[in-house]
């Protein structure tokens, strides 16, 4: 029988504090992603930082819709089986709200889709091209499901352009297949690899995990090798938080100096950009990090 005491997070740790913003910056998003019926992963995975970047006027947008095909046990996204049908006109929405809120940098992800015959790829490249063609002189940086290692789906979404790949191994090669639903630990090394040959230095190659899913030490530096090898260069460390109680129980808080011996570590093997800390997501600050 599980006990109910280990489903229950413990307190947040003195380092651990949400900055709750609001103000304008906040509202202009809000009524933005209203307007064009848009999704979030900020919304949608429950983000601690939300409300941050949502007052500085930044987004991460969520493409597909906002229901995946997979379960994950750490995440906050609805779980379908049969999720609607993606808006075919999702990229010129997304464009066009990115435009008004004057982003220069944008980061596109989407929930999982194995109903599609390309995971939504075709979605990931016209939203690149919509995004260049409104701000020609925006960055775009897309977070991709692993499309089921098709390397054309890949392929398609490299030749749009984005300036920065990111897939996201999530935690150690252990504990992938509890935590990660329809994933595979060597497949998405595979996925990033692949992108990293395919952009032919034209692009620059991103992943990210958490910690406190019950992973050693040990095995947070042999992933972070396995991703260097892939030929990676961007690299974000985060600590787990569990979105309820029906979500996979914490394991551990990792300190502020344990999150610095990993970037010194990564950055030791030749990352050339690491942002390691308790509040640290794929896609906060992520135009400073890409900077």
């Amino acid at each position: 029988m599980n006990n109910p005491i280990n489903k229950v997070r413990p307190k947040l740790p003195p380092w651990i504090r949400v900055k709750a913003s609001g103000g304008d910056g906040r509202a202009k998003v809000e009524s933005l992603i209203s307007q064009y019926n848009l999704h979030t992963v900020c919304q949608s995975a429950k983000c601690p930082n939300l409300c941050e970047c949502w007052h500085k006027q930044t987004a991460t947008f969520m493409i597909l819709g906002n229901e995946c095909t997979r379960n994950c046990t750490f995440c906050a996204v609805s779980h379908s089986r049969k999720p609607s049908a993606p808006d075919k006109d999702e990229p010129a929405k997304i464009a066009e709200a990115a435009k008004k809120m004057k982003l220069k940098y944008v980061v596109v992800t989407s929930v999982t889709r194995d109903d599609l015959p390309d995971g939504g790829a075709s979605l990931f490249a016209e939203t690149i091209r919509a995004l260049k063609e409104k701000i020609p002189s925006v960055k775009v940086e897309v977070l991709t499901p692993d499309f089921g290692g098709d390397i054309g789906c890949i392929k398609r979404v490299v030749d749009a352009g984005p300036d920065v790949f990111n897939h996201n191994l999530e935690t150690v090669e252990r504990l992938a297949g509890e935590i990660r639903s329809g994933a595979d630990f060597r497949r998405s090394l595979k996925v990033l690899k692949a992108a990293f040959e395919l952009g032919q230095s034209k692009l620059s190659v991103k992943s990210g995990i958490m910690v406190g899913l019950g992973e050693t030490d040990q095995e947070i530096e042999e992933t972070i090798r396995e991703i260097r090898r892939t030929g990676a260069e961007m690299l974000t460390i985060g600590q787990y938080l569990p979105p309820s109680s029906s979500h996979r129980p914490l394991d551990r808080y990792v300190t502020p100096e344990t999150f610095e011996k990993w970037r010194d570590f990564a950055q030791g093997l030749g990352f050339r950009s690491v942002a390691s800390g308790p509040l640290v997501r794929s896609s906060y600050n992520a135009e400073n990090f890409y900077l």
